[in-house]
This record gives C-alpha cells, sequence and structure tokens, in this order.
C-alpha cells in the first residue's frame, strides 16, 4: 500500500528501474518520476561517504527547487574500494578494471538516500541517511570477466556490476544491506518516507 495520501505527490528524483522495482516491491509507487540532471563529477579529494550523501541531497534539493508541493526522494550509489570512488562503469575497459580490482577483495556500497518534503505553504524538511554494506567478491577469472563484459548488464553500474544479475556469481558475502547494493535500501527508506508523511499530515 502507497504510504502516500493522495493530498500530495511522492517524486522519485531517479531515471533508475531498479529503484522504481524495489519501492514497488514495498508497495510504493511514486506519483512521478523526475531524473535530477546535475553534475556527479566527484570533487579533488572527496572521499566515498561525503559524495553519496552529497550527490542524493543535490538530487534531492534540484527537484524541490522546481515544485510547490509534494515529498521528493533521491538517491545516490557509490561503490568504494578502500578510499576510492569507482565509477558509474560507461566503457567496456572501465567494467573491466572495476571488475579486476573488486577480485577476491572486500568493498563497500554506500548508498546516499535524501528526502524533502514541501507543503504547500513553503515549509519544508529534509531527511538523509547514509546506508553501508560490504560485499567480498571470489577471485574473478579473466574468462568470466570476459563473459560478464559481453553481457552488457554492467553499463552505468556503480562499481561496474550489477549484483541482482549474473554478477550475484561472484559475491562470497554480503554483511548489511542486500537492497542498498542493488541501488536503494528499502528498509531506510520507507522509514524516511514516514516521517515525511508525518510532516505533510501535521
Amino acid at each position: 500500500m502507497n504510504p502516500a495520501p493522495k493530498s500530495y505527490d511522492l517524486i522519485l528524483a531517479s531515471a533508475s528501474p531498479r529503484r522504481l522495482a524495489l519501492l514497488d516491491q514495498i508497495g510504493i509507487i511514486p506519483a512521478r518520476v523526475v531524473p535530477a540532471d546535475i553534475d556527479e563529477t566527484p570533487r579533488k579529494n572527496e572521499l566515498p561517504r561525503a559524495m553519496a550523501s552529497r550527490l542524493a541531497a543535490a538530487k534531492s534539493e534540484a527537484i524541490a527547487a522546481t515544485v510547490d508541493t509534494g515529498v521528493i526522494l533521491a538517491a545516490d550509489t557509490v561503490v568504494a574500494c578502500g578510499r576510492r570512488a569507482l565509477p558509474k562503469a560507461e566503457t567496456e575497459a572501465e567494467a573491466r578494471a572495476c571488475l579486476m580490482l573488486l577480485s577476491g577483495r572486500r568493498h563497500k556500497v554506500l548508498g546516499g538516500i535524501c528526502v524533502t518534503a514541501v507543503k504547500p505553504d513553503g515549509t519544508r524538511k529534509t531527511w538523509q541517511r547514509l546506508v553501508e554494506t560490504a560485499v567480498r567478491f571470489d577471485r574473478i577469472g579473466d574468462t568470466e570477466i570476459a563473459a560478464y563484459i559481453d553481457g552488457g548488464e554492467w553499463r552505468g553500474k556503480a562499481g561496474g556490476y550489477a549484483v541482482q544479475g549474473h554478477a550475484a556469481a561472484f559475491v562470497a558475502a554480503i554483511n548489511g544491506s542486500y537492497t542498498n547494493v542493488v541501488g536503494l535500501c528499502v528498509h531506510t527508506t520507507a522509514k524516511l518516507l514516514r516521517a515525511a508523511d508525518a510532516f505533510m499530515s501535521s
């Protein structure tokens, strides 16, 4: 059941079909999907945790500035190996480099979530959380990497992989929220949306 009352719209500030599917899984159906168009370039010396939080907040703010009333849900996922944020792979070379780096190692998936509620009178409130999940990959052979690259599901994915797809075979262990690795921690998101609902109804 969608927790958002009919008096306001829930707006998902993301074009990710994975986030939309995860919300649907717990009965949350956004009234609108309005992807935030922001510069996602990492800042100089920016650490992965700060990057995930900053980008989620920037996406939420970008959409909140365009609406008269509503609740905006924004998120950003950063895959970190040590202090290094891996890219959202756009080329085969990027994806291969990510998988070679993650092979046989433990890494973190950092999910920034930001919810901004805007009342008709202009009153607004923002809630933000950072969810951290530890993931450990088995060693991945060159043949396995090549086969995964050929499949194409890495494209546009943080760290060059999609845990809900064929890359599940690489995962030896996950400590923390699985849905965070997919793209959105539904447990944390539901809590933030409940807080926003209470604010909008007050």
